[in-house]
C-alpha cells in the first residue's frame, strides 16, 4: 500500500480514537474539512509541516501518525 495511502488510514484511525469529526480536525489544523477528507482518502501528497500540524493535532507523535493506533 502506498504512504499517502497508509498515512491517510492512520489520521481516520486516530481521529476516530479521538472521538472528532473531520471538522474538528481540519480546524485544529486551519484546514478545510474537504482537505481532511481527501488527506484520509490518501488523495493528498502532505508536506512534513502538515503532517506535523495533524500529528499535534491528534496529540501523537509524527512517527506514530504513519501508524495506525495499538
Amino acid at each position: 500500500m502506498e504512504i499517502k495511502k497508509r498515512f491517510g488510514l492512520a489520521v481516520r484511525e486516530h481521529r476516530k480514537r479521538l472521538g472528532l469529526s473531520q471538522e474538528e480536525l481540519a480546524m485544529r489544523i486551519g484546514a478545510d474539512q474537504a482537505y481532511v477528507s481527501r488527506i484520509e482518502a490518501g488523495q493528498m501528497n502532505v508536506t512534513l509541516e502538515t503532517v506535523e500540524l495533524i500529528a499535534g493535532a491528534l496529540d501523537i507523535d509524527v512517527v506514530d501518525a504513519l501508524q495506525k493506533p495499538a
